[in-house]
């Protein structure tokens, strides 16, 4: 490990236990890649990180990635990814971005993770200049405001059993709309649909791609809830074997990743040891800003 990568993983290692504007400092760390060569940077991982990385993490790097090589004044649209292999959190993660087409309207950039010599994550992303056109959107659910809901450690203080979900720091605030899966598991009032308040847990800096990249983190957390809570099982109280496989993000509209944003999640399918899950963001004032839809390997060992 490099002497940047070191002293980047000291301070994202003296974040635990912090809560609040820290950690979401040490997020923005996180993202904030060093460029080694032209169209290549590196990235690293808290060394509180489990035996893989997380995907939201990999995902948010290689976003900066691509945008670090795009005019700032075209914005990404969409994003598409391919989780290949395990991230290992105790090593530098390289990301080589691909400058797939410049054009007038759009910009393709092409980006691959690579750690230990191999591709362990792949992501192609799209930016366009601004453009006036059509405009509709779904409706947003109605939901009770997040400052009426309890927090995410009020919620699992009746749950011993979670210590570590309870205990590591988060730079996202989480407010449950419905109760979590973990609490309606075996009591019968599991549904497919999960509803979650987020915003990034302190003051980010004005930077429209450091927005998108917090979002993109975010939007792995608790995705894959919905087609566990159907079945009415959840990673640490079954034997859930899970990963995320595949990842697909449409940014409509401009947001800020620090106001609060609600996650509605659903589940249309699961077959074949995999669940398919799909979410929609919305912000406080009722817009869409993003669409998300993941597949992720879940395999449940009766």
């Amino acid at each position: 490990m490099t002497e940047v990568a070191r002293d980047a993983a000291a301070e994202l290692d003296a974040s635990v236990g912090a809560g609040g504007q820290p950690v979401l400092d040490h997020l923005v760390a996180l993202l904030d890649l060093e460029k080694i060569e032209e169209n290549i940077y590196r990235g690293v991982s808290p060394r509180t990180s489990s035996v893989r990385v997380f995907g939201g993490q990999v995902a948010g790097q290689a976003l900066v990635a691509a945008g670090r090589t795009v005019p700032a004044e075209r914005k990404v649209h969409s994003l598409h990814a391919y989780f290949i292999r395990p991230g290992d959190p105790r090593v530098p993660i390289v990301y080589q971005v691909d400058r797939i087409r410049d054009g007038r309207s759009f910009t393709t950039r092409r980006v691959v993770a690579i750690q230990h010599g191999n591709a362990i994550f792949s992501l192609s992303a799209s930016f366009q200049k601004q453009e006036e056109g059509l405009e509709h959107a779904d409706e947003m659910p109605d939901v009770p405001a997040p400052e009426t809901l309890p927090t995410l450690a009020e919620r699992l203080r009746d749950f011993p059993e979670l210590p570590g979900f309870g205990t590591q720091p988060r730079p996202i605030d989480l407010r449950y709309v419905n109760d979590p899966p973990w609490a309606t598991r075996g009591t019968g009032r599991s549904s497919e649909r999960n509803q979650v308040w987020m915003r990034a847990d302190g003051k980010l800096p004005d930077e429209a791609l450091l927005h998108v990249c917090v979002l993109t983190y975010a939007s792995d957390l608790t995705l894959l809830d919905s087609p566990l809570a159907r079945h009415d099982v959840y990673w640490e109280l079954d034997h859930v074997v899970g990963a995320s496989l595949d990842h697909a993000l449409w940014f409509h509209r401009p947001f800020r990743a620090d106001e609060w944003f609600l996650y509605d999640t659903a589940t249309p399918s699961a077959s074949g040891g995999r669940g398919l899950a799909t979410g929609r963001f919305f912000s406080a004032d009722g817009r869409l800003i993003a669409t998300v839809v993941q597949e992720g390997l879940l395999r449940v060992v009766r």
